[in-house]
């Protein structure tokens, strides 16, 4: 069922993307350049990385000796699309014939424990892991027995091999794949979109600084490549000339520490946001929620350094977010499992604010976030997140 599950998800909406080399990079140095032993004495798995595609496998394997690596494990879901026209890791080798009823390789494993200089030409390239594997040297290969789900049985005994695992899963079974990192207590640095931040599933770690965001996209913005040029990309946005799809709303994941997130975010007091920042031009004061006792905070760099109450900032905060500056208290949503809300509004109330709001009848969801009272008029505003100031 898990596999035909993971079957659904994938032609449902497309959801293969795949991580360009220089993200990768840019994010591995992130935390080398805070901790330079993070991957040292290591078992890496990428569990969703087949090695013909996957720049996680190139990147962790050309660096297996910089960052002290003890093992590099991948596993795929299917057949590589460009299987055998790169390395042709299989296409010599007898060994690894199809057994009798069923026709073909549906899925790779892989687990390096050594690289080096195979071929003599004084440099080391994938080349080289290629005659490795070829002659099954210190390394492993193989076909897995199913088509590589990572919640498969065989895939979850490679998962308690590991250490740290490191991909970009499919957006569309984030929930399921975060619970099993969690379940098996791994460490990881996953790719997500930032709605995932809201979810029931994964708030709660974000809340309680079990996973926080990794060092990021370069200005927020994510590009992948994909094998299919059409599909439903979400919110992606498809560009043929470079034949990348372009996300906004991408992020690393991640309970690897980095230096980003102890940085102390500048702020201004209360007087001088309402003076001096541009955001805040026209206000006086700041929105106060009818329904949370906090303090609307439209802007992370309009969050005050003086008010010790609660705010409710946008999500992008978490971006900025340092524990040892802020404390997250909560959220603002519809099933109030933070206990924060001081009031829930009746169905007469939601009816009432939507005619008054939009001159018709209808209901709007007062209860999915915090409001604010505008000119008279209940207001939702966008999902906020409800964090205070840590005491010094």
């Amino acid at each position: 069922m898990a596999n035909a599950n993971l079957t659904n998800a994938k032609r449902a909406k497309n959801d293969e993307f795949y991580t360009q080399f220089s993200d990768i990079q840019k994010e591995i140095e992130a935390y080398l350049e805070y901790d330079k032993n993070t991957f040292k004495g290591k078992v890496v798995y990428c569990n969703c990385d087949d090695p013909f595609e996957s720049n996680f496998f190139r990147y962790f394997v050309l660096n297996f000796k910089r960052l002290g690596l003890k093992s590099l494990i991948t596993t795929s879901y299917k057949p590589s699309p460009v299987a055998n026209t790169q390395l042709g890791l299989f296409g010599d080798d007898k060994t690894l014939e199809p057994a009798k009823g069923r026709p073909k390789v549906t899925a790779n494993k892989f687990i390096i424990n050594e690289v080096g200089d195979v071929d003599g030409d004084g440099s080391f390239t994938l080349a080289d892991i290629a005659e490795q594997l070829k002659a099954n040297k210190n390394n492993e290969w193989a076909p897995l027995e199913g088509d590589g789900d990572f919640r498969s049985e065989e895939c979850v005994e490679l998962l308690k091999r590991s250490d740290i695992v490191v991909t970009n899963p499919p957006f569309s079974l984030i929930r399921e794949y975060v619970k099993q990192i969690f379940d098996y207590n791994k460490k990881f640095l996953i790719i997500g979109t930032l709605s995932a931040i809201t979810y029931k599933e994964i708030f709660p770690l974000i809340k309680e600084n079990k996973l926080w965001l990794g060092h990021g996209f370069h200005a927020g913005n994510a590009y992948f490549a994909t094998p299919n040029a059409r599909g439903d990309f979400a919110s992606g946005v498809y560009d043929a000339n470079t034949g990348l799809v372009k996300f906004r709303n991408c992020h690393w994941f991640t309970n690897l520490d980095h230096g980003r997130r102890h940085q102390e975010l500048p702020l201004m007091t209360v007087e001088d946001n309402l003076k001096f920042n541009k955001k805040m031009q026209g206000k006086t004061t700041y929105d106060r929620y009818d329904n949370y006792d906090a303090i609307e905070v439209p802007f992370t760099n309009t969050i005050p350094s003086d008010y010790d109450g609660i705010m409710g900032v946008p999500i992008s905060f978490l971006d900025k977010y340092n524990p040892d500056q802020f404390e997250i208290i909560g959220m603002c949503e519809n099933e109030d499992l933070y206990k924060q809300k001081t009031r829930v509004y009746t169905s007469a109330e939601c009816k009432q604010a939507y005619l008054d709001k939009f001159g018709k009848r209808g209901t709007y969801d007062l209860n999915a976030s915090g409001v604010i009272i505008r000119n008279g008029l209940r207001e939702k505003v966008y999902q906020r997140i409800l964090i205070k100031h840590k005491k010094k």
